[in-house]
């Protein structure tokens, strides 16, 4: 089969494959120069968060002390390759140290399986996205170099120079290709003016995605591994994600627009990563509110996940009939771990259905299920546990009342978690969760089953590095956290030194019981 030669390419044609090899050359340059005026560009949390077949490659590469080196290497080689390409120097070279380059980007967040979740902007796209579609145009420059070109005009004019007969002709063609192509220096100056003068003005161009600066912990800055402990059959992390941010209950006090911010950030997609985040991190479990079953079944399933999912369920104290109704539920949506949600539980002691309360442990366990008991006050648990109902661990919001917006000892009363809020500062408004903790701490100490603290930071009033330990140190053995994607690591850092502090201090109330 005749390959059509350069020669032979009409105008038009030479012309269009020249723009798009320019295109494509400015867009490696202008990626190369936007790291440099990032300021404190790193490579190293693009690579460390991949999650493609090739991550052990990048992760490695992101954990080198040649990262410095490697970052460099980048922009260096899209800068070149840039101007290789919208030059038209050293056409085939640049263009396939471009596709590698373009491919490695490509392998590092693949349009498709794990990476349509935790990614953003072209990942949108199936299969092919435009480092592909680039790639690609690449590879074609390689195998045909055509086009206006500085390398087309120096090699007509060697040509030139070898055949005298037709050195009159070619030298007035080669000044001519000179021309179309050294007309491109200007255009280059132009759009690299407009864009320095556009950086100059407005500082970072946050859309390219060299630029984006995410001031947030990465996987690369864990501390160290999180702790473990066992419930049941399961061994979980130390710290588990809690369901709260995802099911949009934020606890606002009188903040009315914080429930629908917090559903609008934490869409589908956001929610997928933040648990792979977690997951990635070292957390294995989550303990969610029932409406989010099906989000985390979708979860599991699309991803492959085995994060353990500990569900609340409710109970019908009205109707004894129906008091296995969610229990049910919840196992047709294959969760790991069952516990009576904490209202519920409240609930059932102050109107004095604990016998309810017994037998849905009862039901929980004969289906092979490990069995909590979750309370916001602590006389539902001293009522279960004298009443001989013990579950195969407690769930209890466990924090200190320092804090400002606590309501004044004075003032509590048990089970109103449960009841109506108050327009009197001095009165429950979603600002406090454990009303004794005294009596919580004391409860916990004696009890030799394990300890699931929440809330224990009140709900944001209490700061991480304060509320871990005194949740630790006064006996949870797992701590239950809500966490927003760029508050994970951070808090996985915070738990792993409060547990060390804890350990080397000997300052904790009990055995470990977990």
């Amino acid at each position: 089969m005749e390959t059509k030669s350069s020669s032979k390419l009409k105008k038009w044609e030479v012309l269009t494959v020249s723009v798009l090899r320019m295109a494509i050359g400015w867009h490696f340059f202008y990626e190369g120069v936007a790291k440099i005026t990032a300021g404190g560009w790193s490579a190293q949390s693009y690579l460390a968060n991949t999650t493609s077949f090739l991550s052990p490659f990048y992760h490695w590469l992101a954990a080198s002390p040649a990262i410095g080196i490697i970052n460099w290497l980048n922009i260096i080689g899209l800068i070149l390759i840039g101007l290789a390409l919208f030059f038209g120097c050293f056409t085939r070279i640049a263009a396939v140290s471009g596709a590698v380059l373009l491919l490695l980007y490509y392998f590092a967040y693949p349009p498709y399986g794990f990476s349509l979740i935790t990614t953003s902007g072209e990942s949108h796209l199936y299969i092919v996205n435009y480092q592909l579609f680039e790639a690609i145009a690449l590879i074609f420059f390689a195998i045909y170099p055509y086009g206006y070109s500085i390398e087309r005009w120096l090699r007509d004019l060697i040509a030139s120079r070898k055949s005298k007969d037709s050195a009159p002709d070619v030298s007035v063609s080669s000044r001519r290709e000179a021309i179309k192509n050294l007309a491109s220096i200007p255009i280059l100056g132009l759009i690299g003016w407009g864009a320095f003068e556009n950086s100059r003005r407005y500082g970072i161009d946050v859309m390219s995605g060299a630029t984006i600066q995410l001031n947030r912990k990465d996987i690369a800055d864990l501390k160290g591994t999180l702790p473990r402990g066992k419930i049941g059959k399961y061994e979980l992390s130390r710290l588990v994600m809690g369901g709260n941010l995802i099911g949009g209950y934020s606890h606002g006090r009188d903040l009315l627009y914080t429930d629908q911010l917090f559903k609008a950030y934490n869409n589908e997609r956001k929610v997928y990563e933040t648990l792979m985040l977690g997951e990635a991190a070292g957390i294995n479990a989550i303990n969610i509110g029932f409406a989010s079953n099906d989000l985390l079944r979708k979860y599991k399933k699309s991803t492959g996940s085995k994060l353990i999912v500990i569900t609340q369920i409710a109970a019908d104290v009205k109707d004894e009939s129906t008091l296995f109704n969610n229990l049910y539920k919840a196992i047709e949506y294959g969760v790991d771990i069952i516990q009576i949600q904490g209202n519920w539980v409240d609930w059932m002691t102050r109107d004095q259905h604990l016998d309810r309360i017994g037998k849905l442990l009862d039901k929980t366990r004969s289906e092979g299920f490990t069995a909590g008991l979750g309370a916001h006050t602590i006389d539902s648990l001293i009522a279960c546990q004298d009443a001989g109902i013990i579950p195969d661990y407690y769930m209890k919001t466990m924090h200190h009342d320092q804090y400002w917006s606590a309501t004044p000892r004075a003032n509590r009363v048990p089970f109103e978690q449960d009841g109506p809020v108050y327009l009197d500062h001095d009165k429950y408004h979603q600002n406090i969760f454990d009303n004794f903790p005294d009596r919580t701490c004391e409860f916990v100490k004696n009890t030799t089953v394990p300890v699931m603290g929440f809330k224990v930071l009140a709900a944001g009033a209490i700061e991480p590095e304060d509320g871990f330990h005194w949740a630790f140190e006064n006996g949870a053995d797992f701590i239950c956290v809500g966490m927003f994607d760029f508050q994970i690591v951070n808090d996985v850092n915070i738990c792993v030194d409060a547990l060390q502090k804890i350990k080397e201090s000997n300052s904790r109330q009990r055995a470990w019981m977990g």
